[in-house]
Parts: C-alpha cells; sequence; structure tokens
C-alpha cells in the first residue's frame, strides 16, 4: 500500500508539473493533496514495518509525542484541501464566468497559508497537553503509531481538558471543513438540476472523484471515533484496522481515482506511458 500511495502520487505530481495545461486552481490543489498524501503515508509507516516485520513495539516518548502532532497536522491539511477542492468546484460550476478572478494564485496562496497556520496551531497543544500527564497506567497502544485519543486514555489522572480540547479540534477542523464541503455540494447539485440534461451530468461527473475522496477520507474518520467510544479490550482488532485505514486509504485510492476520473491526467498518462512503451522498443 505504501508503495502504490508513493508511486501513484508522485505520478500525480509530475504530471501536473509537466503539463503547463494543468496549473489551474483545481489541479494546485491536487498538487497539494498529493503532497500530503504522500508525508502521511511516511510518517508512520516506518513505524508499522517495525511492528510488523520485525516486532519492534517500542517507540521513544518524543518520538510518540512528535507523531502526535504530525499525524493529526498533516490529517488537518488533508481536510482543509478536501474542502478549498469543494469550494473551487463550486465556483467553477455555479460562478464560471467569475472563476478566473476569484480563484487568481494570490487567493490560493493565502487559503493555502489559512490551512497550514490553522493545522499547525490548532494540532500544537496536543503533545503538550500529553506531556504534562504526570503518569500512566500501562505503555501497550492498540495501534502501531501514537494516535491522541488513545495515549490520553492511558494515563492516572483527569484528562477532560484533552478531551475537550481534542472534540473542540475536530469540530474546529474537520466539522468547519465538513460543513463548507456539504454547502458546497448543495449548491452545486441545485445549480445542476437547473441545468439542461447534458450540462447537468457533465457538472456532475467532474464532481465525481473529488466527492469519493472525500467519503474515502471521512468515512475512516468517523469509524475511527465512533469505535474509540469502546473499551479496545473488547475488539482490538476493530480499532486496528479503522486506525490503519484511516492513514493508508486515501493516499492509496486518491491517486487513482483522479488518474481514473480526471481526463486531463489521463489523457497526459497515457501520453507518458505510449512515449515510454516507444521508447522501450527501440532499444
Amino acid at each position: 500500500m505504501y508503495v502504490v500511495a508513493v508511486l501513484g502520487n508522485s505520478t500525480i505530481l509530475y504530471i501536473i508539473k509537466v503539463d503547463q495545461g494543468l496549473h489551474g486552481p483545481m489541479y494546485i490543489f491536487l498538487f497539494l493533496l498529493a503532497i500530503v498524501d504522500i508525508l502521511i503515508a511516511t510518517t508512520v509507516m516506518p513505524q508499522m514495518l517495525g511492528v510488523f516485520w520485525f516486532n519492534r513495539r517500542r517507540i521513544a516518548f518524543n518520538m510518540c509525542l512528535a507523531q502526535m502532532f504530525f499525524i493529526p497536522f498533516l490529517s488537518t491539511l488533508d481536510s482543509g484541501i478536501l474542502m478549498a477542492m469543494a469550494v473551487d468546484r463550486y465556483v467553477a460550476i455555479c460562478h464560471p464566468l467569475r472563476y478566473s478572478s476569484i480563484l487568481t494564485n494570490r487567493n490560493i496562496s493565502k487559503f493555502s497559508l489559512f490551512i497550514l497556520a490553522r493545522g499547525a496551531a490548532g494540532i500544537t497543544p496536543f503533545p503538550l497537553l500529553i506531556k504534562r500527564l504526570p503518569s500512566f497506567r500501562r505503555n501497550l497502544l492498540t495501534h502501531s503509531y501514537c494516535l491522541h485519543q488513545e495515549v490520553m486514555k492511558l494515563s492516572c489522572v483527569d484528562i477532560k481538558v484533552n478531551v475537550i480540547y481534542g472534540l473542540f479540534i475536530i469540530l474546529y477542523t474537520m466539522g468547519m471543513d465538513s460543513l463548507f464541503i456539504s454547502i458546497s455540494y448543495l449548491l452545486i447539485i441545485k445549480t445542476a438540476v437547473c441545468l439542461l440534461a447534458e450540462a447537468s451530468l457533465k457538472a456532475i461527473s467532474t464532481c465525481a472523484a473529488h466527492v469519493c475522496a472525500v467519503l474515502i477520507y471521512y468515512i475512516p474518520l468517523i469509524g475511527l471515533s465512533v469505535v474509540h467510544r469502546y473499551p479496545s479490550d473488547s475488539s482490538p482488532n476493530i480499532h486496528i484496522l479503522f486506525g490503519n485505514i484511516y492513514l493508508l486509504l486515501p493516499p492509496v485510492i486518491n491517486p487513482l481515482l483522479y488518474g481514473i476520473k480526471t481526463k486531463q491526467i489521463r489523457n497526459r498518462l497515457s501520453k507518458s506511458l505510449g512515449k515510454l512503451i516507444s521508447q522501450s522498443k527501440m532499444w
């Protein structure tokens, strides 16, 4: 899965970079999404491989704190980029004449910096809140990486502050992003209904890959949040399964989705593969 994630997202990055026709706002956001997906998979993969290949289950406390920052930080960036892509589709379909004036490179840069700053500011307190806890009942984690929801439950003291802040961040980031995504697509559907049948199908088809990417991101996230409401002793395999799917499935599926559903990327990929095949035949 890691190899597929890296190769797939690296291919998306290469195609967008070399093709001048793919330097529009939608592809800039897709470029950023591919970078974040590679970083997410790379952040957790060394620890996962250590567990599954070498049974190396120990992790230094400071490394655990680092994972508790980078994993939710990158996940927050993923959510913000998906929200930006939904807004991009809304403007493209509902206000096509104003698309180039609204989604300028300057506005895209500002929006990207906002997503980055929001994630860094919101996630930084997580490791600090864990570090302030004086002691832990045990040091055995269910997941193959450090997750704030699980680590805080190992503490011997009151973790009410951790729980409240964690809920606040979920609502402030993923909650707000999912709200904007939902509103964007409700407005897109409203506009598509008023269009002719052919134009309506074309508008909906341009959003198909992004809708699938949103579902692939949010369904495992909701599943992980739900299973953590129940003790891991009762069903540890479910906790492990959702924990791994939440981080590994989107980076693997996203490049396949956009490679298949996006006509421009698909055509460029076909041309690149055709050149490689012809060159190999010449050799």
